[in-house]
């Protein structure tokens, strides 16, 4: 991993590395990873977010790299926080591997809905110390969160109705341990893997089963692969916008008020996407042939319930957690 980071480092810096490399005076261009391709709900609400900076600043522009362009997502983690990569899109568990209070908004359920979800993340009064902790030994801010939607199990053999229809699978999650964990809850065994070699691991048997949002399920087309969709809604997932923290102390006052302005706008648009996103996800990969299909839920609910008490464990993470589902009441 840190020989791909450097190599992905030095390929930057030949073409202009950070904001401030090889840009005119007054002018910045932001780099930003993104995991997604360019059909994806976080490609649009990003881009309308550069038009919007590239509008109301004073020449900061926003160039994204969709694809796994820059590497994965631990890769460009590191990438940020030296500074070669301004900002990127992590998905919770990266962040939970750096401060193990992200853990709380990782939890099975503690979000009721996308809604509940959008609100807790963009509450400075609950966020604010979290989302400065990484500031001081990684160089990073989290700026806010998009949703992942609910995350569910898709395998390759057939549909799922209970925990033991997964027993022996091989389940590609996140790399963190709770997410180790989410799946042998769920029945199987966990198989942390990278996102961009998923669709190959399934196609190879590698693993037998993924876990994901329908909308990642259809734009990386996991379908082929793995045909059976089964609601198990154990998460609602969750990804974090970060920053660079020195590239973004470097905006201007007027141009920081513009990007937190932008920021603003692209959630909440992203968050009406997502939805129509959706529904498109599933009617487009049933039209391919897959199969979406309901579960037992008290049986994955009563095996998800011990999750919180075993992980969110810090009277920090205990009060995010509170927090969280008292912002549902």
């Amino acid at each position: 991993m840190a020989a791909a980071a450097a190599a992905t480092t030095l390929a930057l810096a030949s073409c202009g590395g950070g904001a401030d490399a090889g840009d005119p005076p007054g002018e910045r261009t932001l780099r930003l990873a993104l995991n997604q391709s360019e059909e994806h709900p976080s490609f649009t609400a990003l881009d309308h977010f550069g038009d919007h900076l590239r509008e109301n600043t004073d020449g900061v522009e926003l160039d994204i790299y969709p694809n796994e362009t820059l590497g994965g997502q631990a890769e460009v983690l590191q990438l940020v926080s030296s500074g070669a990569v301004d900002m990127a899109i992590v998905s919770g568990a990266q962040l939970e591997n750096l401060n193990r209070d992200f853990i709380a908004f990782n939890a099975p359920r503690v979000f009721d809905d996308i809604e509940h979800q959008m609100d807790v993340v963009h509450d400075p009064e609950i966020t604010g110390d979290l989302y400065s902790s990484l500031d001081e030994n990684h160089d990073l801010t989290v700026v806010g969160g998009f949703t992942q939607g609910a995350r569910s199990v898709y395998t390759a053999d057939g549909p799922v109705e209970t925990p033991e229809d997964l027993a022996g699978a091989n389940i590609r999650v996140q790399e963190s341990p709770l997410n180790v964990a989410i799946a042998e809850a769920l029945g199987g065994s966990a198989a942390p893997m990278v996102y961009g070699e998923l669709y190959t691991g399934l196609q190879a048997g590698v693993v037998d089963a993924a876990e994901n949002n329908e909308v990642s399920y259809f734009t990386q087309r996991h379908y082929e692969v793995a045909p059976y969709w089964s609601y198990t809604e154990h998460l609602i997932g969750l990804d974090y916008l970060i920053i660079n923290s020195d590239a973004l102390d470097g905006l201007s006052e007027q141009d920081r008020a513009a990007f937190d302005e932008g920021w603003t706008a692209a959630y909440e648009e992203h968050a009406v996407l997502w939805a129509e996103a959706t529904q498109e996800a599933i009617e487009g990969a049933e039209a391919d042939g897959a199969e979406f299909h309901q579960v037992e839920e008290a049986p994955f609910a009563e095996a998800l319930d011990g999750l919180v008490d075993e992980f969110v464990v810090t009277e920090t993470q205990r009060e995010l957690y509170d927090a969280a589902r008292e912002a549902a009441e």
